[in-house]
């Protein structure tokens, strides 16, 4: 498995004065499907209950987006997520905001995240039990 396709929701609210969905809320609903991802029902976390100490305790390194076609109804979409990169402390995963069909693409890019130690705040090696469920999603 390389990808999977994690349906979210756009609500009315979510709408600019333009009726289209406001730029920084696809970051949001991005990381909401990232977080179902794992932590939804059936996800990896409940395969592996250690792993959610492993991904909850990240910050963000970087995050590159780009916006091809406008989200100008509220409504069932999806996003798509896969991991383009572990590393020894970083994880880098890519993403695709597209329609509840996977068919059109509203926006792409990627995500890149540090674990870090929750006792020094310094960066901390992923473990074993992480980067072997990552490899079922890397591209």
């Amino acid at each position: 498995m390389t990808a999977r396709l994690i349906p979210v929701v756009v609500h009315f609210d979510e709408l600019d004065s333009l009726g289209m969905l406001h730029n920084s809320r696809y970051p949001l609903l991005v990381e909401r499907a990232w977080m179902e991802l794992w932590h939804g029902p059936g996800a990896l976390v409940d395969r592996e209950p250690r792993l959610a100490a492993d991904i909850s305790g990240v910050v963000v390194k970087e995050l590159r987006m780009t916006y091809e076609a406008p989200v100008t109804r509220h409504g069932r979409y999806a996003v798509e997520l896969w991991i383009e990169q572990i590393g020894t402390t970083s994880l880098t995963y890519g993403f695709r905001f597209c329609a509840a069909d996977g068919d059109l693409t509203h926006a792409h890019g990627t995500r890149t995240v540090i674990r870090l130690d929750p006792g020094t705040l310094r960066p901390a090696p992923w473990s074993e039990r992480l980067v072997s469920a990552g490899q079922e999603l890397m591209r």
